[in-house]
C-alpha cells in the first residue's frame, strides 16, 4: 500500500518525551486516500518514555481510523521499535510495553487491513510538529510567570 494505492488511508503517528522518561506527548494525523487531512491531534500523556508515547499515539490514531470506518490503512511511524513489534519482527520484551502492544493490536483488529511502514523523521513532520506544539503548550503553562 502506498499513497497511490486506491482506497488506502494514511495514519502518521509520533510520540516524544523531553527526558526519557519525562513530559511526553503523542500525536497522530489521519489522511484519506486523496491525501486530505481528516483528523489530527496532539495529546499530553504525562511523564513517560518515548516508546510509551509512541504506542499511545498509535493506539489513539488507530481508534480515530476505526471511528472513520477506514477499510485499508497504512501506518507510518519513525519508531522502528514500535513498527517492528507490531509486525512481529521484534518480540515485546519490556513489561511496560506489553499492555500497550496488546491494546494497539486490539485497536488494529477493528480495521480490515493495516500495514505498518517505518519512515524517517523528516517524512513524519506533521505528527512530530503536533508532539512538539503540545509539549510546548503544556510546559509553558506550567512554568512560573
Amino acid at each position: 500500500m502506498s499513497d497511490s494505492s486506491p482506497g488506502v488511508w494514511i495514519l502518521r503517528c509520533d510520540g516524544g518525551a523531553r527526558g526519557n522518561p519525562g513530559p511526553a506527548a503523542s500525536a497522530w494525523v489521519l489522511c484519506d486516500p486523496s491525501g486530505h487531512e481528516v483528523e489530527a491531534r496532539g495529546e499530553y500523556v504525562g511523564s513517560v518514555t518515548n516508546n510509551v508515547a509512541e504506542y499511545r499515539a498509535l493506539i489513539a490514531g488507530l481508534g480515530a481510523a476505526a471511528r472513520h470506518q477506514v477499510p485499508r490503512l497504512e501506518v507510518r511511524m519513525d519508531s522502528e521499535l514500535v513498527i517492528r513489534q507490531m509486525t512481529g519482527e521484534y518480540r515485546v520484551k519490556h513489561e511496560g510495553l506489553k499492555p500497550l502492544n496488546a491494546a494497539a493490536r486490539a485497536a488494529a483488529g477493528k480495521i480490515p487491513a493495516v500495514r505498518y511502514t517505518s519512515v524517517r523523521r523528516d517524512h513524519n513532520t506533521r505528527a512530530d510538529q503536533l508532539v512538539n506544539e503540545t509539549l510546548d503548550r503544556v510546559l509553558s503553562s506550567e512554568s512560573p510567570r
